[in-house]
């Protein structure tokens, strides 16, 4: 979908947004906060940039995708029943019994999930082994990766990363959602990360710094990255909003993993609609 314009990218996002809010809200369980903060990139990478096929979430050369903070899986179930992998429908049995929507991804009962994921810090490491298969098979394709702030604490992070570099898979790219805040709170209270570019440069990354929220940066530094051959993987650390677009929801530690009652999702959904029409 390579054609798609950043304005298409920007609705694709609030649609997104829109999709995740409500399969929390019919489950009445699930993850909002965190869901919101990754849907910008989220959107850019399902809607434009990785090579992926609906009709084949098998093929052997698509771009794989490992969402390490698994626990944001409405955004990725989004992505994935607005790209088409499932029926539209099945947005409203997140977290049923035999429902493709489980609280964390599970790629045997998801199309288009590549790995199951939820138990924070081992996505990475995942990613990196997928990563390692593509160099040692002489494939083409990339991996991207979605890890949390919160979840840079755990210390496999870092042994991924050492191996990362170790293995010079420069067909990694990972997306780092700098929102602030984790389940007890702010990360720089609860145990500071302090300057995660600074650190995955100094562990042999290619690091950039971007707004998370902002479509035409997202995709700019996509292209700068996407086809570098140096023998570096690749970090992109995203500043975002935990609850980005729904006012109540932004920047308040509480949504991290609640669901809304009907009036307060009836508002998120309306104030959603607006950036839609704007």
């Amino acid at each position: 979908m390579s054609n798609i314009t950043v304005e298409e990218l920007k609705e694709q996002a609030i649609q997104l947004r829109q999709t995740a809010v409500t399969m929390v809200y019919h489950a009445q369980s699930g993850h909002p906060g965190g869901s919101l903060s990754a849907a910008d990139f989220v959107t850019a990478l399902y809607f434009r940039e990785m090579n992926v096929n609906p009709e084949d979430p098998e093929w052997a050369d698509r771009d794989r995708f490992v969402l390490s903070k698994g626990h944001v899986a409405p955004i990725q179930y989004a992505a994935l029943a607005h790209r088409g992998f499932v029926p539209m429908e099945t947005v409203k049995t997140l977290r049923e019994y035999k429902s493709p929507f489980q609280g964390h991804p599970d790629s045997k009962k998801c199309p288009g999930i590549d790995i199951s994921t939820g138990s924070l810090g081992q996505g990475l490491s995942c990613a990196v082994g997928m990563a390692l298969a593509g160099k040692l098979d002489e494939k083409d394709y990339r991996v991207f990766a979605v890890i949390g702030d919160g979840e840079a604490q755990e210390g496999q992070i870092w042994e991924a990363t050492q191996s990362a570099v170790k293995y010079k898979l420069d067909n990694l790219i990972v997306f780092l959602d700098d929102n602030g805040l984790q389940i007890d709170g702010p990360t720089n209270e609860i145990m500071p990360n302090l300057d995660l570019e600074k650190k995955f440069e100094a562990f042999g990354f290619t690091t950039k710094r971007i707004d998370g929220h902002s479509m035409e940066e997202i995709l700019e530094t996509l292209d700068e990255v996407k086809n570098v051959k140096d023998g570096k993987p690749k970090i992109i650390v995203c500043n975002t909003i935990k609850g980005k677009g729904v006012s109540f929801m932004e920047n308040v530690v509480g949504w991290h993993g609640k669901a809304p009652n009907e009036e307060e999702y009836d508002k998120a959904m309306e104030e959603l609609a607006r950036g839609l029409n704007a």
